[in-house]
């Protein structure tokens, strides 16, 4: 009979050796079966595999298992979970080499595939050629590579050609949307998301999965205003941007979206993109859609995409304007997500070349704006008399005058 031993394995066992924080632990365990692991009170949690919560810490214990491909896309596999199964046996299946890495009850490290040689060497790469056997994996190297980019850490040539053939192949064509939009909103909370993209545009796999991205590269805009000139370059320039500004995926996902209009303007009028706002908004919608993203990223995302240009021209708005902007994107009942909007906007200016460092004053322009329009009481206009349709039509007349006295009272130049 097998001896049961645990290891704590995967990302616990990376992180602790890159020196960051450990936020969740995995543990595996070998020579048992559910049986043992139910007697001593462990929850079953595990769908398609055995795995167990720890009665006390809820933390993830997994049998040692095998897999074997039995069908193409991610769900085409058969899991083998028993006693013999062994820890080299179950690591193997794993992704990358950095996260097939153990550690026994003694602290000792377990590492069969080179996880700490690649970590030292700041390597993504496969750990066998299973890998190609599930396409997921390529969202997750990806993902990796948004988390690990600002270590110095970057795919592996060998696994990068790896996911190209995956590509090629047909793999990703059987990815469903929901897995995509799971692993694309986790890469946009990483420190640099813009390697999400940059590392599937270099697989071949951002055609396939994010088309109207992949387009915008190779497509000129203006040197005056951006120097980066390609459109593909600006949008992965303003995500970063995005990043540094916030925290907030909706956020970031509004700038990643806010010109893909640009993808779609007729070759005879570039580098113009007039009127491509109205064109992004048509592409975000549908691209939102394809992916069912959450509404909450699905509107902010509209709304950037449809009044960046007039975010940017704040100063040269008429006051009729700029309050139509604010009722337009519900600001005076949801101010919170027109900050979000405004962030947005401040990246998409500042993911050019040069402009890194600019100011933004249209975004305090608009806030200021907003604020005093916020300050004209409804309930002031009904005790003067005002009804129905009146009380419309005197609210709107004094928010203009109340943004009138703001653009009068600030020097901003616009965009």
């Amino acid at each position: 009979m097998s001896e049961t031993k645990t290891y704590l394995v995967g990302g616990a066992v990376r992180d602790q050796l890159l020196g960051l924080p450990i936020k969740d632990r995995d543990w595996v365990v070998t020579g048992a079966t559910p049986a043992d692991l139910q007697a001593q009170g462990f929850k079953p949690v595990g769908n398609d595999f055995p795995v167990f919560l720890h009665p006390q810490t809820s933390e993830e214990y997994a049998l040692a298992r095998t897999e074997r491909k039995t069908a193409k896309g991610y769900h085409g596999f058969q899991f083998h979970a028993a006693p013999e199964v062994s820890l080299e046996e179950d690591l193997i299946r794993r992704d990358l080499t950095i996260n097939a890495m153990a550690q026994d009850e003694s602290g000792n490290l377990i590492d069969p595939y080179g996880g700490q040689a690649d970590l030292q060497a700041k390597l993504l790469r496969h750990v066998s050629l299973a890998f190609s056997e599930d396409p997921v994996r390529i969202l997750r190297v990806a993902r990796f590579a948004a988390r690990f980019a600002p270590l110095g850490f970057r795919v592996a040539d060998a696994t990068q050609q790896l996911m190209h053939a995956m590509v090629d192949a047909g793999e990703v064509d059987a990815l469903v949307p929901e897995r995509v939009w799971q692993e694309t909103v986790r890469a946009l909370a990483e420190p640099a998301p813009e390697q999400f993209f940059q590392v599937l545009r270099e697989c071949g796999a951002l055609r396939v999965l994010f088309p109207e991205i992949d387009r915008l590269f190779g497509i000129p805009q203006p040197a005056k205003y951006h120097p980066e000139i390609d459109c593909g370059i600006h949008t992965l320039l303003v995500l970063q941007q995005a990043a540094k500004l916030s925290q907030e995926p909706e956020v970031r996902f509004a700038a990643l979206t806010h010109d893909l209009g640009k993808g779609l303007t007729p070759a005879e009028v570039l580098p113009s993109h007039h009127g491509h706002e109205l064109v992004s908004y048509q592409l975000t919608t549908e691209l939102c859609e394809r992916l069912r993203v959450p509404n909450r990223f699905r509107e902010l995302a509209e709304h950037v995409a449809k009044f960046h240009g007039h975010i940017h021209k704040a100063k040269e708005l008429r006051p009729q304007t700029l309050l139509k902007v604010l009722e337009a994107t519900d600001a005076f009942r949801k101010p919170e997500r027109f900050e979000q909007l405004l962030l947005a906007c401040e990246a998409d200016a500042r993911g050019r070349t040069g402009f890194e460092n600019r100011p933004y004053p249209q975004a305090d322009m608009f806030r200021q704006a907003l604020a005093a329009c916020q300050g004209v009481d409804t309930r002031e206009i009904i005790q003067q008399g005002f009804q129905g349709i009146q009380i419309k039509e005197e609210t709107h007349h004094r928010r203009v005058n109340r943004v009138k006295e703001i653009l009068g009272s600030l020097d901003i130049a616009g965009e």
